[in-house]
């Protein structure tokens, strides 16, 4: 069976760690994968450490739409164009 690799974009709008767990997740496969939080600032607490420990295994460097000191803003035209380069596009 051949995997086909795709760039896979994941938004996080609700659920932060769930969409870090997606995102590290889909790195299994070795697919390409962009992590944008696009809702509030990243919470720090314990879940979220150790998924961001995760994402830097996955080689995953998240950004934000937002002024995070956590992790680099992106502006509206750098997201516009990680969408038109996604393959897949998840929300969570």
């Amino acid at each position: 069976m051949t995997i086909t690799t795709k760039n896979i974009l994941v938004i996080a709008i609700s659920d932060h760690v769930e969409a870090m767990r997606v995102a590290s997740g889909l790195t299994i496969y070795g697919h390409e994968v962009q992590l944008v939080f696009a809702d509030r600032c990243l919470e720090e607490n314990d879940e979220t450490i150790a998924q961001a420990e995760t994402l830097d295994l996955a080689d995953i460097t998240p950004v934000s739409l937002l002024d995070d000191p956590l992790m680099e803003r992106i502006n509206h035209d750098d997201f516009r164009a990680l969408t038109e380069s996604a393959n897949h596009i998840l929300s969570i």
